[in-house]
């Protein structure tokens, strides 16, 4: 048997021919979330429409062919509405418009539009525990003063200490730091604190007042209605807080104090019930950053959320028996409730994959994130390229963060008076932050803006780009069948066709050491290689695809391989 790498992008293929375009009635518009490639636009940096350096609805508008050719079902958008932007849009003033950075709510509408006239869907992101200090709320409350029910949306308290000087509590900030910050009487004299998890622009509300809980029932119909298909919801483990806001101890014996709280499954319950109202099916996706598998799973029980983010696989090393302890532990999550596992590999909060994975520590976290950590990008891609095999043929949806099918790199030099990130300013510069996996998206061309900007655009892209991206553009690599966006077209043009991939069940096969063996169905097995030496193929298989070249019947080192088993008798 021979592996010839990677198969040629087959030119006689064209989207509609393998992506038929997803209707209520398409067999499998029910239950699409389980099975989806979904694609994620953070749309600062992927598309600049009008020159001005920062990407748009236009720009996401514009490159809709380049998202079905890639084959991806669905797109999460990060949040794109009005906003003055202290952390990437999470500081939400308006949940019913957009920001006129991105465009019009008319843009918006004829986005989710056009996506889905080519069979992709649109998923929204929601921030329930805050919104911005530009909220009208928020604006109101300071304005009514201590005491005033405006003020009873958030968690306004008085300060410890005799002067109330000190925070209400000694609880974290999850940006670094104390997250109260006091405000200022009219009479110029200190006041109350207010409770901001994250940045200080960004107040955290109060679920226990009803105009909280019916202000996001309001949004979602208000979304749903204009065709969204799902909403992904930020730090879904966070909005609930105990009322006394006692201080974290760490022999703290019972809830705490404000994740992870029961109260929290009432409301989703309501946002599912509101979910299931519309025809056809609308998803609620959960950021749920949660160690313990049994209240994970809570939230996926069949009348909260459809699916949550993997957060364990995403930072887990590169490693076969890490790696597979991750896969089973999840596995064995969502396995009680019935719910499909997702695998993401990066977002816009993590190092991205090639660099990750080109480091002598492959895991991560934030803890330990830092720049100027030696790195391997040969190695990275390399690795990067197998992951990508890995994940789209396990049980489940599978997220690409926009970049990762061009293989693009962490950018670790940008100059640090471009930096935006709260995460690096609060910490003083000791953070590094995350603007490094939000560097623009490289489209054309042998110098910036590579065609994320217009030709004659008036301004830089928002976050500059290397000078060496010229040969990580979509357009250097269309056509170029060793390239890693050539893989990923090929690999989700396979894993729409081929029967037994999505969700669906998996079978753990005898392995080497360092290697990963799985069938999802008696004709196909995925084989990855992670230990640093060539390994047999099964006996009986021809290759259907694989992350990097080889010939013989020995699988190198970080290399993954999609087979067919030549009877398909599974033997």
């Amino acid at each position: 048997m021979a592996g010839g790498g990677v198969p040629p992008a087959r030119k006689d293929v064209s989207v509609a021919d393998t992506r038929p375009p997803v209707s209520d009635h398409h067999p499998a518009a029910g239950d699409w979330w389980r099975n989806a490639v979904i694609y994620q636009v953070y749309p600062r940096s992927f598309a600049d429409g009008n020159g001005d350096g920062i990407g748009d609805l236009a720009g996401v508008r514009a490159k809709l062919p380049y998202l079905g050719e890639l084959g991806v079902d669905a797109l999460w958008f990060n949040p794109w509405y009005p906003s003055p932007m202290f952390d990437g849009g999470y500081d939400v003033a308006d949940y019913r418009d957009i920001d006129p950075v991105f465009g019009t709510l008319a843009e918006a509408e004829k986005l989710i539009s056009e996506a889905l006239d080519l069979g992709i869907r649109s998923i929204i992101d929601i921030v329930p525990n805050h919104v911005s200090s530009a909220h009208p709320w928020f604006v109101e409350a300071l304005a009514a003063g201590p005491g005033s029910p405006a003020r009873e949306r958030f968690w306004f308290r008085p300060g410890r200490g005799e002067h109330g000087e000190l925070p209400p509590n000694n609880w974290p900030s999850q940006f670094g730091g104390v997250p109260w910050t006091r405000t200022v009487n009219d009479d110029g004299t200190p006041g109350d604190w207010y409770l901001h998890l994250f940045d200080s622009q960004q107040p955290d509300l109060n679920w226990e007042h009803p105009d909280v809980r019916r202000e996001h029932e309001d949004v979602l119909r208000f979304w749903f209605d204009r065709g969204a298909a799902g909403v992904r919801i930020d730090s879904a483990s966070l909005p609930v807080k105990d009322p006394a806001l006692p201080d974290l101890t760490e022999d703290r014996d019972g809830p705490h104090p404000y994740d992870d709280r029961d109260e929290l499954h009432d409301i989703y319950r309501s946002w599912r019930r509101i979910a299931d109202s519309y025809p056809g099916s609308r998803a609620l996706i959960g950021e749920v950053w949660m160690p313990d598998a049994e209240r994970f799973a809570r939230y996926l029980r069949h009348d909260e959320m459809h699916t949550a983010f993997n957060f364990d696989f995403m930072s887990c090393p590169w490693d076969a028996a890490l790696l597979r302890a991750s896969i089973d532990t999840t596995l064995a999550a969502h396995e009680p409730v019935g719910a499909p596992v997702t695998w993401v590999l990066a977002n816009h909060d993590v190092t991205r994959t090639v660099t990750r994975y080109g480091r002598s520590d492959t895991g991560f976290d934030f803890a330990t994130k830092a720049h100027g950590t030696p790195t391997d990008l040969v190695l990275g891609t390399r690795r990067a390229r197998a992951a990508a095999l890995l994940t789209l043929a396990l049980p489940g949806s599978v997220y690409i963060y926009q970049g990762e099918e061009l293989g693009l790199p962490e950018v670790e030099d940008i100059p640090a008076e471009r930096l935006q990130d709260p995460m690096y300013l609060r910490s003083g510069g000791t953070v590094p932050g995350r603007d490094g996996c939000r560097v623009p998206m490289p489209w054309s061309g042998k110098e910036a803006p590579f065609g994320f900007s217009p030709d004659g655009a008036a301004q830089p892209p928002w976050l500059p780009q290397p000078a060496d991206w010229a040969d990580r553009t979509a357009g250097a690599q269309t056509g170029d069948a060793a390239s890693m966006l050539e893989l990923y077209r090929f690999a989700l043009r396979l894993r729409a066709t081929e029967p037994g991939l999505g969700d669906g069940p998996i079978r753990w096969l005898e392995s080497a050491p360092g290697v990963l063996a799985f069938r999802r169905t008696d004709a196909f097995t995925c084989v990855v290689n992670l230990s640093d030496q060539a390994v047999a193929l099964p006996a009986d298989t021809t290759v259907l695809l694989a992350s990097g070249p080889f010939t013989g019947d020995l699988l190198p080192s970080d290399t993954a391989v999609w087979l067919r088993t030549r009877d398909g008798s599974g033997a």
